[in-house]
């Protein structure tokens, strides 16, 4: 696969950007994981240390997204970007955005004095979980998001040509920008606040990054083996609204117990059980295009695409559903049960979401046909085993939690600590097979394409 316009090489910029965010958040979540041992283990305080963790997953996968995005839209469109130097002041205005608020976040946790509150608001972490990020850094990033969009929007007006990959895609990204809104202002009721805040934390996750997710998956597919557009477009709409039917009432499961009215027990309940049926028809139709694929040059993207659509599947539906439903809910919300569904499901659905576009797109922005995969191959199995230890080792510690404080009524610290030395230090020895895999990945990324491809002669045949 080569690329079409030349401007489709600004996506790399993006890439790049994520792939250092990448690695600064899973060093940050390995000092977190030894932290649950050794509370004083790092300058920083443990709350700090989740802030900058968190953040710079979601970030990480924003600007990966951003990227993405930025090959897909010219290619769809048929026609150069709108504007180059354009998306190279957005990329710069959200490095620029990102890198101070970080630095910020690092200052609040070395001097907490320093967050002094400006005009009625904090300038340096806002304390509102996920969404810390001061309000000059909020408008920093709207500003970033509307020059992004925009330039997405006129480059397909520039041609008129629509596609249902493209217009799903600029969908859930608008979708996405109009979903950071309520994360921007605050009530005096916390029921009300926490009302609109899971509109950004849940609507994201289980609404706009799914749709995205799907719009992307089916370009992979086309791309990587050639499967028929038609096909896969009437499959990506049932899709998305599959996933637009049952992530935005779903959200009535983060309802529960934060004081709203009853019936969100059942709108809640109902329709997070229907959460996991959109990702098995994305399952099903990754294995139905793929099962006939003969001729595969990129194996990387393939196994990446596949493994994304699974995973996404287990983590995001499966390990949602087993303890989303108001019965079960009662007693595990806020337990390590949570913990293990939100690292399966950003690493299913999310990461490797970015990484197979990256493995889909990368080779033809750096014009080669074909490179070496074992890289790709061995970072995927370092980062999904230590993954799946990890969320079996958090969701062990979670049981353990929810039987002994909920049933039992223990307190809090004799409970951690009578599941933190064996379930923490496993976390932590895996957190670091996770990095390992990162490390190759970060290496294979930097260096794909600019290596020769290793030829395997055959042997001789004996007379």
């Amino acid at each position: 696969m080569t690329i079409k316009h030349e401007s489709q090489k600004i996506a790399q910029n993006f890439y790049t950007f994520a792939v250092i965010l990448f690695l600064v958040q899973i060093v940050v979540g390995i000092i977190a994981a030894l932290q649950f041992i050794w509370p004083d283990f790092f300058i920083l305080n443990f709350n700090t240390i989740k802030t900058l963790h968190i953040n710079a997953l979601i970030v990480w996968l924003l600007t990966g997204l951003m990227g993405a995005t930025y090959y897909v839209i010219p290619e769809e469109s048929e026609t150069e970007l709108w504007s180059v130097p354009l998306a190279r002041l957005q990329f710069w205005a959200t490095v620029v955005a990102i890198t101070a608020v970080v630095l910020g976040y690092i200052w609040a946790g070395l001097n907490p004095q320093a967050n002094k509150l400006v005009f009625g608001t904090l300038m340096l972490n806002e304390g509102r979980k996920y969404i810390e990020a001061p309000r000059w850094a909020d408008n920093l990033i709207v500003i970033s998001v509307l020059l992004f969009l925009f330039n997405c929007f006129m480059t397909v007006l520039k041609t008129k040509k629509w596609t249902g990959i493209q217009g799903v895609l600029l969908g859930g990204l608008t979708f996405l920008a109009l979903m950071y809104i309520p994360g921007m202002f605050y009530t005096k009721s916390m029921v009300k606040d926490q009302f609109w805040w899971w509109w950004v934390v849940h609507l994201w996750v289980e609404g706009a990054w799914e749709i995205i997710a799907g719009a992307l998956l089916a370009f992979m597919l086309m791309k990587v083996i050639g499967a028929k557009r038609e096909v896969l477009e009437k499959w990506m709409y049932i899709e998305v609204g599959l996933v637009m039917f049952t992530g935005i009432l779903g959200t009535g499961h983060h309802y529960y117990w934060i004081g709203t009215p009853a019936y969100w027990l059942w709108i809640g309940g109902i329709f997070s059980s229907l959460e996991p049926i959109p990702l098995l028809v994305m399952v099903w139709d990754a294995f139905r295009t793929t099962r006939e694929a003969r001729a595969v040059t990129n194996k990387a993207g393939l196994y990446y695409t596949v493994a994304h659509a699974i995973f996404n599947f287990v983590g995001a539906g499966l390990w949602g559903v087993i303890h989303t439903l108001p019965q079960v809910n009662r007693w595990t919300h806020g337990t390590q049960i949570t913990t293990a569904h939100g690292h399966l499901a950003f690493y299913g659905a999310y990461v490797l979401l970015v990484m197979s576009m990256i493995y889909v797109t990368l080779p033809a922005i750096r014009g080669v046909k074909e490179f070496d995969p074992s890289r790709a191959f061995q970072a995927f199995w370092w980062m999904t085993i230590s993954m799946i230890f990890i969320v079996l080792t958090t969701t062990g510690a979670g049981m353990v939690q929810t039987y002994m404080e909920r049933l039992m009524g223990l307190d809090y610290v004799t409970v951690k600590a009578s599941y933190n030395l064996w379930f923490w230090i496993v976390r932590a020895i895996f957190g670091v097979g996770f990095l390992i895999g990162v490390l190759i990945f970060v290496v294979d990324y930097f260096k794909l394409g600019k290596e020769p491809v290793r030829v395997i002669k055959a042997a001789p045949e004996r007379a």
